[in-house]
């Protein structure tokens, strides 16, 4: 008797790492992790202003030895002036990343970065609407559920 193949669940990322590896490879990255892990790469405070948008490789002339790429960031208009000067920080920090001198120089595009919108958070329920919802569930015992059931219908209330 054959035993059923089992197919194992297998993470999104590994279905669709081809898809994305070539997507990257396009733009001159040989990983995505430099575009992934910007914020922790470069910091927090580089990367507010910043976001890495290719690496250019030179052709490589025959008998030298490979010249080093330009990281092309593109940046807030208003900031590109602060992130010129720390050049040089982002190229070290980028290069200690890589784990050897991989760029050797940046190149800068102001336009405004692609950044995930804020999510904005509801304001929280008034205390009357909050009290009324509460005290129309004086049959539920547990008080931490009351509460949350209390909360979700003033959310839908207010909707």
């Amino acid at each position: 008797m054959a035993k059923p193949r089992s197919s194992p669940a297998r993470p999104l990322s590994v279905l669709l790492g081809d898809v994305f590896g070539s997507a990257f490879a396009r733009q001159g990255f040989a990983s995505r992790e430099l575009v992934t892990r910007w914020a922790e790469i470069a910091g927090p405070d580089i990367a507010r202003h910043c976001e890495p948008l290719k690496l250019q490789w030179r052709r490589p002339v025959e008998g030298e030895p490979p010249e080093p790429a330009t990281l092309v960031l593109r940046v807030d208009g208003p900031t590109a002036l602060e992130v010129q000067h720390m050049a040089g920080v982002i190229l070290e920090r980028v290069n200690r990343f890589f784990g050897w001198h991989a760029v050797g120089r940046i190149a800068l595009r102001q336009a405004p970065l692609s950044r995930p919108r804020p999510r904005r958070h509801a304001a929280p329920p008034d205390a009357a609407t909050l009290a009324r919802e509460s005290a129309a569930l004086a049959e539920v015992e547990d008080d931490d559920l009351r509460t949350a059931l209390a909360r979700l219908a003033a959310a839908i209330k207010r909707k």
